[in-house]
């Protein structure tokens, strides 16, 4: 007599603990409490599993999307474009890591500041200074003079 294995069918609809742990755990660094992100779970018309991750309010937009049909686990990005697809979830997990941009919009918003800051150093203070470093080697003979 022979055996012929069959897959076994997922529970649809619904993440497993097991399933959210790795994918909340892997996101960590993007869900960090400062950074404002949040996340969803929800299914699609055939009750596959979805997980998203939601940017920011107000606006709240998909920023990453892991959904579980079949057996297969599909990563995409906010857009809808297929990132990385595989059966294993944990490489899944790895590379929804790396998709997500670490940096938060205030960090950001800091580095422009600064490059700002620095281009009006560079383009008003120095040549001021610049000037002033001239003067003071003119009259530097005249004032060693009363000196």
């Amino acid at each position: 007599m022979s055996v012929v294995a069959f897959e076994r069918k997922q529970d649809a609809g619904e993440w497993s603990e097991r399933e959210l742990s790795t994918i909340v755990g892997a996101l960590n660094a993007a869900l960090a409490p400062g950074i404002g992100r949040q996340w969803e779970t929800g299914m699609t018309e055939k009750r596959d599993a979805q997980f998203y991750l939601l940017g920011p309010l107000p606006d709240q937009t998909c920023e990453l999307c892991v959904s579980r049909i079949g057996g297969n686990y599909i990563l995409e990005d906010g857009f809808g474009r297929l990132l990385f697809e595989h059966r294993n979830l944990d490489l899944v997990a790895l590379h929804a890591r790396a998709a997500v941009p670490s940096t938060s919009w205030l960090m950001v918003r800091v580095i422009v500041l600064w490059c700002a800051v620095r281009s009006v150093m560079n383009e008003k203070v120095e040549p001021m200074l610049a000037e002033s470093e001239e003067l003071l080697v003119q009259l530097a003979p005249q004032l060693s003079a009363f000196a």
